[in-house]
């Protein structure tokens, strides 16, 4: 053992690896089929939409913690645009297409 690593720091990745391993074999090691609630996977089909919306919202209108003016920020021109085009033909593809064929130039070209 070098002085930087000692048994304890040996041991906490032994057992790291040893509970992730277990996780993610949980439902193997099962003997028989496990399906989730009703409530748990109803739940579920939100989380994406939630993880997103929590990553991307404070993205778009604040800046350093602050409540962008939106006049002046390409992001929400860009946000608004790409919701706009999200809403009136359900394509992810020409969502973001078109939120950053509006961002870009207004990032670029002005300095927003």
């Amino acid at each position: 053992m070098s002085g930087a690593t000692d048994w304890w720091t040996l041991g906490v990745i032994a057992g790291l690896a040893g509970v992730t391993v277990l996780t993610r074999c949980f439902f193997f090691i099962l003997d028989r089929p496990w399906a989730l609630p009703a409530w748990a996977s109803r739940a579920l089909q939100y989380a994406p939409v939630a993880a997103l919306a929590g990553v991307v919202i404070p993205e778009v209108v604040l800046t350093q913690g602050a409540l962008t003016v939106p006049w002046t920020d390409a992001r929400c021109y860009g946000a608004l645009v790409g919701a706009l085009l999200y809403f009136l033909r359900r394509s992810v593809l020409l969502t973001m297409a078109g939120g950053m064929a509006v961002y870009l130039p207004l990032h670029l070209l002005l300095g927003w």
